[in-house]
């Protein structure tokens, strides 16, 4: 144990910090969601002929993927049908510009910024979690955020283990019929 600095967020706290440091990515973006659903945030969807306040968050991935940004989500269950339509309007993003991988064991929720920043919380990748739903539409949510290197490091060996399949050998779903174990080596 050793002290670390952390925030503590909540409510619209998750949607402000989180996405405003998607936007502001360099390097990479590593998500890991329980649930993966379409997450709509505040701004001018990509037509600038459209009047609408909301656009998907994938939009700014895609500015990001533009950007060279390394992009990864990892997901537990099949993403909502709104998610894959919006999804799939993003051609760099279904090329490869964003990395999905599920394994139906994934239960924490994180968001892993240029690996300088990292959220940890029970906000899961959907509007009710982290997007711009209002305050009466919004789930009670709870999250820390850090910038301790040690803490950072410790989340991504996790992320990576889980990500890379080194997890699958010893996972009993594998042995239940798991639809799609990642040990891909």
């Amino acid at each position: 144990m050793r002290p670390v600095e952390l925030s503590l967020i909540a409510g619209r706290a998750h949607y402000e910090l989180v996405i405003a440091r998607l936007a502001q990515a360099r390097r990479s973006i590593w998500i890991a969601t329980a649930n993966l659903k379409e997450l709509m945030v505040e701004g001018r969807r990509r037509s600038a002929r459209s009047r609408q306040r909301f656009r998907s968050v994938l939009d700014i991935l895609d500015a990001r993927a533009q950007a060279g940004v390394e992009l990864r989500l990892l997901h537990a269950g099949a993403p909502s049908r709104a998610f894959r339509k919006s999804f799939d309007a993003h051609p760099r993003l279904v090329a490869g510009a964003l990395e999905l991988r599920q394994c139906p064991r994934v239960h924490f929720k994180t968001v892993i910024v240029d690996a300088e920043c990292c959220y940890l919380g029970s906000a899961n990748w959907t509007g009710a979690g982290l997007g711009a739903k209002g305050s009466g539409r919004r789930n009670f949510e709870l999250g820390l955020v850090t910038e301790d290197e040690d803490v950072i490091d410790e989340v991504q060996a996790l992320y990576e283990a889980v990500w890379s399949g080194s997890q699958c050998a010893g996972c009993k779903l594998r042995d239940e019929g798991c639809e799609a174990p990642l040990d891909l080596g």
